[in-house]
Formats: structure tokens, sequence, C-alpha cells
């Protein structure tokens, strides 16, 4: 006890010695958003972040047990859940230069004089893509733009073939494991990733440690196994990682990459790219290095060779609860994760220092009187950067319950200054915009809500965006693809879920780096750690308000308004789709004459490309329809039925239970086509994007890949799904009618 006492006081953690009254007339969310304080966020940041403590790290189990010391000081009930994942490690690396001259790639950050965490070199994992296979590789090199399906298509068309080759994509526009997905569907056997100085590096602006951008030996460490198929351990797919949990063999585990791959430097990629020679790349294919970009192949030639360990490590999940008085079965449950891939003070501590100190806050808070009516479950998470591991983990080990209780799961991960960012299920639409309506902005003061609203409008590409922005009760939120801990929640258990964070005013080059550390955050990022206490007031108001609303804050009718925009976009698809080759036909058909009076023209001229077929777009539609009726009368009768709800436990159960339950509605046992573990029909990661969101994926992907038979079905499916949500909705509605009259 005198540790933790010791450690509290430490941070600068006051722990009231006799509670306060409550302000009269004050609310307790308002009461708590005096509450969060910078000091002890940066105190937290700079404890968690002092070592390296990726997964497996001794300073991770540290950290683990540091925060779940913290939980109990601040009155939680707190423990540590375990997992045991694969996680690979780095065994051997080399690449070489090999012809038309040599050169090795020096592979290694420097440690920065200015920067004291830098140089802790014995515990910083070096630069590697895990989940990487083995491999041993000699071949021509082709450079490949971001080593986006498009740019194979501007390959084909200029007659570059990747069969056999070692590709060399820089980062950016797509998720990194993407690059290496695509490259070996290609026939590429190896696949180099580098940072080039145009989109993180000195063309925007001064590299570290004069600047925030990526320095020329800097490289992004990071996961490319294919989690667009499934995140969490590859070896335990849809199962805990618990110690009875039967395992796939590392060589059958499909999330695995088919081709060896590795990160590496502007610095290392220069010579590399200097040699290929080729075509010139197109104009949006080049850089900011001093060279001629070159597609190749030849004569440049790369020896390319890794091999990692491949060892099963411990996950420690840090679980703490506070049980509601009222309704304590059901959950509210908070999330962000604590390992890194090395010291991360932005990546992931800026978000959990946070968490943490709404944690500290909401104790406060319940000395002070206030006893939340649903049950807190605050977590954070171990093994988030490799892929998404420990909450993937604890999902799939608890999902039966998570499905009977958990109301809604809300999720913070990297944050910095600037504007408020809003993802999410759009049944909590209006209810978030409401709290960035009452969370004061720190550099301007007025609301979080005004500024994005400002932000938007300013982005907007036409008069006729700006004025729908303008003119619209609640700012769109954006859709969930992947990326963090919200995908198994949202995507495979169904639990409505949020995903909040400030950015956009700083720039960061330094992502998945050795110099991603409390001294760049310090100078660089949220540098007063005012942002970082917009956030605890943002989170830790949405938490209260969930947690003590009598009806859940739950609306239909911008997710209904958001549906009927994704079924618009996919006839949008369709129609461009169709015009599209009806167009290159008609090109096709002029080229054809034109050449049919020249002596040299080929013996078989070229067939004109299938239109796509029609496709029967009236079952979403008849469903959207549906599904806005119904939540319209939804809305109508909670407004005309709140007074005589509120107080009214039996009733306010069943609907609560029903609402809860309504996000649920939109998952599909039989999950995505391919891909079985993503169940949500509305919203997945892209199976070609990796973190960017899929829309009704089922339906757009097929239209995408030309698979239109199966579009069909998928609408069929994506319309069952949306007209039994509004037969649920509908019947929550009648249980508000038949409400008594509270006495």
């Amino acid at each position: 006890m005198r540790q933790v006492f010791a450690v509290v006081v430490a941070l600068g953690v006051v722990v009231s010695a006799s509670p306060r009254a409550q302000v009269v007339g004050q609310s307790w969310d308002a009461t708590f958003r005096v509450m969060p304080k910078p000091d002890n966020i940066e105190a937290t940041m700079k404890r968690l972040s002092a070592r390296p403590h990726h997964v497996g790290s001794a300073y991770d189990k540290d950290n683990a047990q540091w925060l779940l010391a913290q939980f109990k000081a601040f009155g939680w009930d707190a423990q540590i859940e375990t997992f045991d994942v694969l996680f690979p490690t780095p065994r051997e690396r080399l690449l070489e230069l090999v012809a038309p001259t040599r050169f090795t790639a020096k592979l290694e950050e420097p440690a920065v004089a200015e920067d004291p965490t830098s140089s802790q070199k014995t515990e910083q994992l070096p630069t590697y893509n895990a989940y990487s296979i083995d491999g041993d590789v000699t071949a021509p090199l082709v450079y490949v733009n971001y080593g986006r399906p498009e740019d194979y298509d501007v390959l084909e068309k200029l007659g570059v073939s990747v069969r056999g080759a070692i590709v060399i994509a820089r980062y950016g526009s797509s998720w990194r494991g993407i690059k290496p997905k695509v490259a070996g569907e290609h026939g590429a056997i190896g696949c180099l990733i580098y940072s080039d100085p145009r989109d993180d590096g000195y063309f925007g602006e001064p590299t570290f440690p004069d600047g925030p951008m990526r320095p020329k030996d800097g490289a992004q460490r990071g996961s490319v196994m294919d989690m667009p198929l499934y995140p969490g351990d590859p070896l335990t797919p849809n199962v805990g990682a618990t110690p009875g949990a039967t395992r796939l063999a590392v060589k059958d585990a499909p999330t695995l990459t088919k081709i060896p791959v590795l990160p590496i430097s502007y610095a290392d990629a220069q010579p590399l790219l200097a040699a290929i020679k080729g075509p010139v790349a197109p104009d949006g294919w080049r850089g900011a290095l001093p060279i001629t970009y070159r597609i190749g192949p030849g004569p440049a030639r790369a020896h390319l060779k890794v091999a990692f360990n491949w060892d099963t490590k411990t996950l420690y999940d840090v679980i703490a609860k506070m049980p509601g008085r009222t309704f304590p079965d059901e959950w509210i449950v908070r999330g962000n994760h604590h390992d890194a891939w090395v010291n991360g003070a932005s990546d992931p501590v800026s978000g959990a220092s946070v968490l943490l100190e709404e944690a500290r806050a909401l104790g406060e808070l319940r000395k002070q009187g206030w006893a939340p009516k649903r049950t807190l479950v605050y977590a954070v998470w171990d093994g988030e950067e490799p892929a998404l591991l420990g909450s993937t983990e604890w999902v799939e080990t608890h999902g039966a319950d998570l499905q009977a209780h958990a109301v809604v799961y809300l999720n913070t991960d990297g944050n910095g200054r600037g504007f408020l960012s809003m993802e999410g299920s759009h049944t909590l639409e209006h209810f978030i915009n409401d709290v960035a309506r009452d969370i004061a902005d720190p550099e301007t003061n007025v609301s979080v809500w005004k500024r994005a609203r400002a932000q938007a409008v300013s982005r907007a590409a036409t008069l006729a965006d700006k004025d729908k922005i303008r003119n619209r009760e609640d700012l769109r939120i954006g859709a969930l693809g992947s990326g963090s801990d919200f995908t198994p929640f949202l995507q495979h258990a169904g639990i409505a879920s949020l995903n909040l964070g400030y950015g956009s005013e700083d720039t960061d080059g330094i992502y998945h780096s050795i110099y991603d550390d409390y001294y760049f955050y310090t100078h660089f990022l949220d540098t007063d750690f005012s942002y970082e206490r917009a956030l605890a007031q943002t989170m830790g108001t949405a938490v209260i308000r969930l947690a003590d609303a009598d009806v859940l804050p739950f609306d239909f009718t911008n997710l209904a308004d958001t549906v009927d925009m994704y079924v618009t976009e996919l006839q949008d698809l369709m129609k461009k789709k169709q015009e599209t080759i009806r167009e290159r036909n008609r090109d096709l058909v002029e080229g054809v004459f034109s050449a049919m009076n020249d002596p040299r023209r080929p013996q078989v001229l070229p067939k004109p490309e299938l239109v796509p077929p029609s496709i029967n777009f009236a079952p979403l539609e008849n469903a959207s329809s549906t599904l806005s009726e119904s939540a319209k009368r939804f809305s109508e009768t909670l407004a005309a039925t709140r007074s005589k709800l509120a107080g009214n436990n039996p009733v306010l159960m069943g609907i609560n239970q029903k609402l809860q339950k309504s996000e649920q509605k939109l998952l599909d046992a039989g999950g995505l086509p391919g891909r079985n573990w993503y169940k949500h029909l509305l919203y997945a990661p892209g199976f070609y994007t990796g973190y960017g969101v899929k829309t009704i994926p089922g339906v757009r992907e097929s239209i995408e890949q030309g698979q239109y038979p199966q579009a069909e079905t998928e609408i069929t499916r994506v319309a069952a799904a949306i007209t039994a949500l509004a037969t649920h909705i509908d019947s929550i509605t009648s249980d508000m009618l038949r409400a008594p009259v509270k006495k």
C-alpha cells in the first residue's frame, strides 16, 4: 500500500480526504469536466513511455502491473487477464543491392543526442514488419508507387510485370499490409516498404530533431498481417488464445504474408531506387528524393533475407470495473492499448494516459457521492500494435457475455492537438454530437463541435456540400474500418462503438519509430497537454452520460439517413462502372476503325469488354425506406413518452436491453464473402484497403471486383438485416407506448 501511495503522490494525483458535495444544479458530467489535470496526464506519459514496451518485453509487463496498481488506488476493482499469442521478432535482416553496383542497407535508426530514450538500443525492437514470413530472395527491383491495386493497373498498361521481382513501395495511401498482399498476388517474391520524404520527411517540414518529420534513417515498424481476413492471434481465429485453445500450425496460418517483407528508411531506399532504370514513373508516383524515379525492372537487383523467432508471448490486458447501482448488468466499456512498437508516447500512451486520468477522476467523483447507474469497464489492452491482439482475444473469449451486457465500446488511441475526430456507429451519431457541443476547445474557447464543423465546411469541395454541413443538425461521423481496438467489438460482436481523438494541427513523421517518445511529444505535439485534457473531458462526459441515461441514447434517424446515403453511393458506383466500360469500348471501336486502313494493324483485334449487367437495388431501397419510417416513429414516441419512462425500471430494463442489442441486428453469422470473422454488414475494413472502411462491404466490394451475381446475393442479405433492425425498432416503440404512466 505504501508503494502505491508513493506512486500516486509522485504523480501529483490528489485524493480528497473528505467527500465534497456536488454543486447544486450542476450535473455530474459538468462536475467531472473540471477534474482532469494535464500534469497528471503528463506524468503518466513520462512513466509509461520511459522504456520500450513492445509485446513480450519486461517493461510491457511492468506497465501493466503499474496500471493495475493505479486503478486499485483509484477505487476500481481491477485485474490482469492474460493470453498467449504468436508474436515473431527478427532474428536476421539483410538487404543489399547486388547489381549494377553494391550497397548494403544500414537498417538502423541512430540515437539522437537531444532525445534521451532514443539511445535505449538493447531494449528496442529493430525495424521490421511483424508477421512477414521468413525468406531469402534475390531478384530485380520494380518500383510500384504505393503498391495499391490501382498502381498495378498502371504497371499493366505500361507493360511492366513484377513476376519474380522484389517490389519497392512507399508507405502511405493504403495500409502497409496491403502492399505485400497485392505484390504477392501479382507474382512478386519480396517486398520492401520505404518512407518517402515527400510523405513524411523533409518535403513537409524540418526533420527530427530540428523539426517533427522523419529523418533520413528513420523507418516505420508495423504489422503486415492480413488483418482484413481476421485480426488477433493468427493461430486461434474466432476463439480466445487461452491455454486450452486449439491452435493452427504456423505454416497453416492464413494471415501471414506470402512473401518476405522489410521496411526501410529513405536513406536506405535511395541507392536502390537510383539504380532502377526502365520507364520514368508517372508524375503522381514521384517522391521527393533527388533522383529520377523509374519503374524498372533492371538493371537493379537486390538480395533480401529475413528470418524470425516464431515465439509465443504473453499479453497483459488490464481490466478495471466500477459496478452500476441501477442497471449493473449493462456495461459501458472504455478502452485504449498500452503496448507500443518502441517507447510510443504518441502511439498509444497519449491515449492510455488520458484513459487513466479519466479513471482517477471518476473514482474521485464517486467519493463525492456519484455512482454510475450502469457498470463501467475500463480496459487497457496489450498487443494492439501487432494485430489488435489483446482486444480481439478478450472479445473472442467473452463474446457471449459482451453481446448480452455490453451497451457500447468507446475507443481512443493516439491523440494530439487540433480538431475533434469522431467515428463510429451511426446509432450514436446524435449522442456524440451533443457531447462535443459541451466541450470547450482549449485554443479557441468555442465548443469543439463548432470548431470541427468549421473545419468540415472549409474542406468541403463545393458550395452545395458546405451548405449541407451547415444545415444538418449533426456533423456526420466517419464509419469505422480498422486499425484500432474497436474492430472486434463492432465488426465481430456487434457492439455499438465510437472512436475519438484530437489532431490534424500536429505534423508527425516519427510514427512507429524510436523517436516517438516523451521528448518528441513534449516538443512537437500537444506540448501543454491541453488537448490531452480535452480528450479526457470528452470521453469522461460520454461515459457518464451513457452510464446514467434512463433510456440509452441510441438514435436511429441518423443511421437511417446514413444507410440511405450508402445505398445511393452503391448505385452511383455501379453506374460509374458501367459508364467507364462503355466509354472504353467506344474508344476501342474508334481505334479499330482507325486501324482498318493500317497495314501494320494486328491480326487479332482486341475485343470490347462486357458492360456490367444492371443490378436490382430495390431490396436495399425498400429496406432503407422501412428503416427511415421505423426510426421516425421511434424518435417521435420516445419524445412523447420519455417522462413516464424515467425511473420505470421493469419497463426501462426491457427497452434498454433491446436498444443494447440493436447493433447486433446488423450482423450475419456467415460473415462477409471470403472472410467470415467480419460479421457486420454495414462496416468493415476493405479487403484491399486494410484500415480504410468499406460501407455495406459485401455489396460494394462485389461490384468493385466485378462479382455481380454475388453483389445481388449480398443486397438480399443486407436488406434482410436492415429490415430486421427496423422490425426490432418497431418492437421498442411498441414497448414505450405500452409503458404505464409513472406514479
